[in-house]
This record gives C-alpha cells, structure tokens and sequence, in this order.
C-alpha cells in the first residue's frame, strides 16, 4: 500500500503551491520547488522541478524504494512526462550515493533547457559536483537583481554558474561580470549566456574571489605575502560598480584568504563594499540556518560603518513560497544593502 502519510505531505504541498505554480508559469518559469520536507514533513526531502526534469533528494538518508515509488506515482499522475531523477545525497560530505538505474543514465546526465521569469538556464541532474546548476531559493534575489539591474554595472561574485549575472544581461544591465574560481562552473554560466539573446556580453573571470575583489576595489593583491609566491591570478584594472551581488559558500580557504559565514563574515564585506559604488547597491547572502539573522545583519552594519562605508538602507530578500518557513526566517538570509 502506498504511504498516505508521504502521499498526503506531497498533496498539501502541492496544493498550497498552485496559485504560486500559476503566475510563475505566466512569467515564463517552470522552475520550483514542489516539496520542501523540512517544512512539510518529511525532514531532509527536497522535490524541485526545472522544466521537464523532476529532481528528488534525500539529505538525511536514503529514501526507502517504496517511498520512492510512492513519490513517482504522485509526480507521475500530478505532472504526466516529466522525468525523474533521484539523488541521495545523506553521505556526510553531501555527495551523491547512489547509482542511476541503467534505463535513466542518459536522462540523468542529459542537459535541459528550463526558464526562469524569461531567461533560460541549462540544467543536468547528474554531474561532476554535486549541487544542481541553479539554486531555486535565490530566485527571489534574481528576481530583486533584475528589477534593480537596467542600465547598471553588475559584480557577481561566487557566481557559480552566473544564474544572477545572466539574469541581469538579460534585463538590461548595461555591464556584467562574473568571478568564481571554478572553470567547471564559469563554463555552465558561458553556455547559459548562448542560450539567451543578450543586450550585451558578461565577462566571465576565473579568479579566487579575494584576489578579484582587492583589486576591483582598488586595494591591490601582492603577488608575494609574507614571503610566499601567491598562486597565479587574473590581473585586474580598479573598478566600481553600481550593484555587486555575493553568494558565498559556507567555508571556503585559499592562499587568498578564508570565508567563514559563521566567524568572519566582515573579511568578505570590506571589499565588497569598496566594489560598489558610491550610492551603489550590495546583495549579501549567508545560507547557514545556525546563522542568527538579525545577530547578522547589525555585524553588517557595524563592518560597513567601520570600513567607513555606512549602510544607508537596508531591505530583507525572501525566498520566495515555494520555500515556506516554520517561523518566518528562513536559512537563506539575503540583505538587499544601499551603501
């Protein structure tokens, strides 16, 4: 028999979507969240759709095969041909455990096109990382970034796949330019930007994030530090820009410098903030639930009045219903900064 109580979690999260399944449609996306376990129900379960792709993952163990079939039936019924992939992902290091069956290899690791509010994205559920290529709770930071971003300069740095520096190409932002230090991800993000008619071309710099900020701010990166040759890096000429966008990782060390979401969170702020402009915008994000919010955003306010660069307004991004929240503070934290 199926699980009702699985099958009914499913059903209400569904339901409670479809006036927010309605008007994302309108907009040109088939991209969301369907289930958010954490939430609703079932701990550690995520079900995403992107375009004809169904993409289910476990985090805090592998779903049972009767569970598994019972949440194929119900996506199978609610939307006939799309396409399941399942990822285990409960493994410490949040790898993906288990094997594709034989019959949905190449489906696994075909590409797919899926919109978002009019730009398109490529899509694939089996790669060399682990983390799908565009991450769906930020689609409200997009969202913000594309209302802000016409006729501006835009930084995206931690780009990953460049989902924010396209999104504002494609609404008009009159320069782009993307920076993560992984060429696996800056190629998904050069072939996302083929896939739309843009105003005009983002750049795309392999560069380890400190090293790009300083010197787009203007502080400079030595090529030796305490006596030590750095690693190779792109050399860059000091600009500004009008909106910088910064989605960091959790931890993250090199010979450039340490981000620490949790500790120092401010070693990242300065040189973004010197990045922006004088009136310009800066979108942070930190996605550690443990994180405090508030606790967050006056160690922001304070960093900034030290760097001498004071926070003059400042606005809360939510994600956006499809990632509902038990008590309004949801683990992705996003600060929409006028500096």
């Amino acid at each position: 028999m199926p699980d009702t109580t699985l099958t009914s979690a499913l059903q209400r999260a569904l339901d409670a979507r479809r006036d927010l399944i309605a008007r994302l449609e309108a907009e040109q996306t088939n991209a969301y969240r369907l289930f958010h376990g954490t939430v609703e129900g079932r701990p550690g379960l995520t079900v995403d759709r992107y375009g004809s792709l169904l993409l289910v993952q476990s985090f805090h163990g592998p779903l049972a095969p009767t569970d598994l079939a019972d949440v194929e039936a119900f996506y199978a019924a609610a939307f006939p041909g799309l396409e399941l992939i399942y990822n285990d992902r409960s493994p410490a290091n949040s790898r993906i455990a288990n094997a594709v069956p034989p019959d949905r290899k190449e489906l696994a690791t075909t590409r797919r096109e899926f919109t978002e509010m009019g730009v398109k994205y490529w899509v694939q559920a089996r790669h060399d990382g682990q983390d799908p290529w565009l991450f769906l709770d930020l689609r409200a930071a997009r969202r913000r970034v594309m209302a802000e971003a016409p006729e501006k300069s835009v930084l995206n740095v931690f780009a990953y796949t460049c989902g924010v520096g396209i999104a504002a190409a494609k609404a008009g932002a009159r320069h782009v330019v993307n920076v993560d230090f992984a060429e696996s991800s800056l190629t998904v993000g050069r072939d996302n930007a083929k896939l739309n008619d843009l105003p005009v071309r983002p750049r795309f710099v392999k560069s380890d994030a400190f090293a790009a900020m300083r010197q787009l701010a203007g502080i400079g990166q030595p090529k030796m530090v305490r006596g030590k040759r750095m690693p190779p890096f792109p050399e860059l000429a000091k600009h500004r820009f009008d909106l910088v966008f910064m989605d960091p990782p959790r931890y993250a060390k090199s010979p450039f410098g340490v981000v620490d979401l949790i500790n120092d969170y401010p070693a990242l702020l300065k040189p973004a903030l010197l990045c922006t402009h004088e009136g310009g915008t800066l979108v942070c994000c930190n996605n550690v639930a443990e994180v405090d919010r508030q606790a967050w955003a006056d160690q922001i306010v304070r960093s900034a009045e030290k760097a001498g660069r004071p926070i003059r307004e400042m606005e809360w991004i939510l994600p956006e219903e499809d990632f509902p929240s038990l008590d309004g503070n949801p683990p992705l934290k996003t600060l929409l900064l006028r500096v």
